[in-house]
């Protein structure tokens, strides 16, 4: 049936500073909308953007975990389990739903979906690095997992930084860089350019953590220096005061 889409596009007008928003469905659950230039695209929040159920299953990836651990049931182990060409393309296919959605999820501050959407991606990651037998279809993902782990631990540190945990925002940061930095070698410009990327976004988000934690402190042993350079002592002793309450 042929459906005219120019009243819908009309009542929301394409604004790229606006061009998101979470709406009621039908059946009162609630989806993301992306209005684009020349069309407006819906995604789930929860399970498959898509809303698909491959297999009767949540994800592809769960469908493989539950082809492994038949394999494994039946045969005592994994090593003879293998995933083929259409197999991986399927992964890769979810994989670039979940991308879409964690990008967009992480414009509306939704840091616990983004952190779950990125573990679904890092799972997909392992997946291929153990049981895809060709290294160009395996290659085709893992070229971008230090993007993936890149956002997946901005996502988890700005969680800790909105509950006031910078502690746990850095340690997350900082073991991210390592993970990134000790990732197998891939020979492909994309992964070259993403694992510099990610280390360098990384380290400078990791700084600006520093910083604002140090600044107070930075600034009032600046100001301390300056009364005593100055012979300024009863301020120098007030300053002194402050610096031990914050410590």
């Amino acid at each position: 049936m042929d459906i005219d889409l120019t009243e819908i596009l009309q009542s929301w007008a394409y604004d790229p500073e606006q061009n998101l928003r979470i709406v009621a469905a039908a059946d009162g659950r609630k989806v993301m909308q992306v209005r684009l230039p020349l069309g407006i695209e819906q995604y789930e929040l929860d399970g498959r953007p898509d809303g698909k159920r491959p297999f009767h299953k949540d994800s592809f990836v769960e469908e493989v975990h539950d082809r492994v651990a038949a394999h494994v049931a039946h045969y005592g182990s994994d090593d003879e389990f293998g995933l083929d060409h259409e197999d991986s393309v399927e992964l890769h296919n979810e994989g670039m739903l979940f991308y879409y959605r964690y990008l967009l999820l992480f414009q509306l501050n939704d840091f616990e979906r983004v952190t779950r959407d990125t573990q679904h991606n890092l799972k997909l990651c392992g997946l291929l690095e153990r049981y895809c037998t060709s290294e160009e279809d395996r290659n085709a993902v893992l070229q971008f997992k230090p993007y993936i782990v890149r956002m997946n631990a901005m996502a988890r540190a700005m969680i800790s930084i909105q509950n006031e945990v910078k502690d746990v925002a850095r340690s997350v940061l900082a073991n991210a860089i390592q993970e990134i930095e000790a990732l197998e070698e891939i020979e492909s410009p994309a992964f070259q350019f993403e694992r510099i990327r990610s280390v360098n976004y990384l380290q400078s988000a990791l700084q600006q953590i520093d910083e604002e934690a140090g600044g107070p402190v930075n600034q009032l042993e600046s100001e301390l220096q300056r009364a005593v350079d100055e012979e300024n002592y009863e301020r120098a002793a007030e300053i002194r005061d402050r610096l031990r309450g914050i410590e």
